[in-house]
């Protein structure tokens, strides 16, 4: 298995999909934007995941690696390879595919509670489709939110934020969320971020959100395990 990651800052690393990668004796390859904007052949990725990021999708001028970068995406869900964005790389891929990503009516960042939705949409005859749980705690950190792109079914939803994850074709979701976080990882987003920490109804303080978080990895692990299986599955 030859995997590809996405890191578009320092702070925002694979965390506990490195672990998943590394279980299974995966080639781990990187395009760490910050440094170098090179993409590697389409051809030879396997399993592409797209990290998080403080920029917007939008900030072409800013990156004008993004343009390429979206591209690259494309080309690899057009391949059916297994495809995961995380929160910006969830953007990205809706972004790729032609779907609007804008600010989301308010910030959310913690551990809030996310719930399936949209199976009912599904058609009788519509791919597999991964089998996300009734209810899970997770940790949120955005303030953008993404349109679902055209073929995209949702498939869990918040109560502040309404397109949380979405499945593309049978190998590609996106997450809006953060299912990847450890405790190293988290304390680094949180050191670089604590900006974001102000007063709002959707956004808990560092000490909640430093304090909640070993009751949470656990699932969260466990659910990011069984996506990436899922995802790879043969």
């Amino acid at each position: 298995m030859r995997a590809h990651i996405l890191q578009h800052v320092p702070f925002e690393g694979p965390g506990h999909i490195g672990d998943w990668l590394a279980a299974r004796g995966a080639g781990i390859g990187s395009t760490r934007f910050w440094e170098e904007s090179a993409l590697p052949d389409p051809a030879a990725v396997d399993v592409l995941v797209v990290m998080g990021g403080p920029m917007s999708v939008n900030d072409e001028a800013e990156f004008p690696w993004l343009v390429a970068e979206k591209r690259f995406i494309a080309e690899v869900v057009a391949r059916g390879r297994p495809v995961l964005g995380i929160c910006l790389g969830a953007q990205l891929i809706a972004s790729a595919h032609g779907a609007r990503v804008h600010r989301n009516a308010e910030k959310e960042i913690g551990w809030f509670e996310v719930a399936a939705s949209g199976a009912e949409q599904d058609a009788e005859q519509a791919p597999p489709r991964f089998p996300f749980p009734a209810q899970a705690t997770v940790l949120h950190w955005h303030g953008e939110t993404f349109e679902l792109p055209a073929g995209g079914r949702l498939l869990a939803s918040s109560a502040a934020c309404r397109n949380q994850a979405f499945q593309l074709g049978e190998r590609t979701i996106g997450l809006q969320f953060h299912l990847e976080m450890t405790e190293s990882s988290l304390r680094a987003i949180v050191d670089n971020c604590r900006g974001e920490l102000v007063p709002a109804r959707w956004i808990q303080d560092e000490a909640t959100i430093l304090g909640r978080a070993g009751a949470h990895f656990a699932a969260t692990h466990a659910l990011m395990d069984g996506l990436l299986d899922w995802l790879a599955r043969d």
